[in-house]
């Protein structure tokens, strides 16, 4: 039996809370999940700055250097729990592996000997997050268990709504540390079929590590809800910048695509194939570097060639529309898609039916405005090859002459636009 391990210091991420002097009540256990998120929501009503306390920690918190960080505590979860079979809860009962469940006597007190109370100067925030480090592991893995339920939890804004679920600005009672919350009605993911595709994000998110990548940093559920415990990226979808801007500038553009190239040559070489690259699945933190998030209709496909349509239109790929196999190569031509996006200001095969976006697609019907420099120009075409083995490689992508000339400006905010 696989489980997911969360590595946790436990230690307290300090978050200035003069803001105000009326503590939070502590919650009683409720098995009704609707009534527990209305009392958390009543909560977060006492706790108006939850949001701005979390941007004020991404932003002000200086990098705790690795030597410095110390030894972590295994927290141990369940991963067979989201079978489907005991997603249904028949028999009325929370799933194996009870969110009610608390942290062993041991761990509770390593944790309560890091934690601090009251109003803390703000300069001593930290970065260094105490629930990094999920990974596999086998069955009687080390350390101690640790199984979260939404008590563990103050509920903040609601940060945005998809087609299964919502997700909330939140943070761990325990640790302090700012996070999101997805939180997904389990029979929705059953009447629409999806309990494979939600199990595979989870499963292929535990076990990405890259800076320009989404980290899931664990997961639980009760009798109605299944919940996600995903990194905070502050500046919300990259495709909400995209809009209020209209276009970005070279510079921007550039940064955000060889960022992307990175991170999806990380997965490639992890033999996932994302198959979702869009700008509503990239996230934009302060920093200014992006994340990518939602690997929902991601794969893990060591056998390479796969034939499930999926993908959002204006980004499939020929092989996809002509209904063939595809491979990793599908995410090479998503992302000239979202270069053009990025420069121009919308898909480049963008038309108002169906068929006729597929019929541009297929013919590669690309019409690139002269607006766009020569350089952006000739990586979209090399991104864009109806031949799959003809595209440019992920790997060339940070030497293209259009990279190279932007790159000195990346951190300039005068260049970036």
């Amino acid at each position: 039996m696989s489980v997911l391990t969360i590595e946790s210091d436990l230690s307290r991420v300090s978050i200035n809370e003069g803001l105000t002097k009326q503590k939070l009540r502590p919650t009683t256990k409720n098995p009704n999940t609707a009534a527990s998120m209305r009392q958390h929501q009543q909560q977060q009503q006492q706790h108006p700055q939850l949001l701005k306390m979390a941007l004020h920690s991404q932003a002000a918190a200086p990098q705790q250097s690795s030597s410095a960080a110390r030894q972590p505590t295994i927290v141990t979860l369940n991963a067979n729990q989201w079978r489907p079979s005991q997603m249904h809860g028949g028999n009325g009962s929370a799933a194996t592996g009870s969110p009610n469940k608390r942290i062993p006597s041991s761990a509770a007190a390593a944790a309560r000997s890091n934690t601090s109370r009251g109003s803390i100067d703000p300069s001593s925030v930290r970065r260094s997050n105490p629930l990094l480090g999920i990974k596999i592991a086998g069955a009687g893995g080390p350390g101690p268990a640790r199984v979260f339920s939404l008590d563990d939890f103050e509920i903040g804004k609601k940060l945005g709504k998809g087609k299964f679920g919502r997700v909330y600005c939140v943070r761990d009672r325990k640790t302090g540390y700012i996070c999101a919350l997805k939180v997904m009605d389990k029979k929705e993911l059953i009447e629409y079929k999806v309990e494979k595709q939600f199990r595979r994000e989870v499963e292929i998110q535990s076990n990405l590590r890259h800076p320009n990548i989404s980290r899931l940093y664990g997961h639980f559920h009760d009798e109605r809800k299944v919940y996600l415990l995903i990194e905070y990226v502050a500046q919300g979808e990259l495709f909400k910048v995209l809009r209020r801007k209209g276009k970005f500038n070279d510079v921007r553009a550039s940064k955000y695509i060889a960022q992307m190239a990175d991170a999806l040559s990380y997965l490639h070489k992890k033999h996932i194939i994302h198959r979702d690259i869009k700008p509503e699945n990239i996230l934009l933190g302060l920093d200014g570097n992006i994340k990518i998030s939602d690997f929902g209709w991601s794969v893990h496909a060591p056998s390479s060639r796969r034939t499930t349509m999926c993908g959002t239109l204006d980004y499939l790929p020929p092989e996809m529309v002509e209904a063939k196999e595809h491979d990793y190569r599908v995410d090479i031509w998503s992302l000239g898609i979202l270069t053009y996006e990025f420069l121009v200001g919308n898909p480049p095969f963008e038309e108002q039916g169906h068929t006729a976006t597929y019929r541009r697609i297929s013919k590669v019907d690309l019409r690139i405005p002269s607006f766009v420099s020569p350089e952006a120009a000739d990586i979209i075409k090399r991104f864009l090859q109806h031949s799959p083995e003809k595209r440019f490689p992920l790997e060339q992508v940070v030497n293209h002459p259009w990279i190279t000339k932007n790159r000195p400006y990346w951190n300039s905010a005068a260049h970036l636009g």
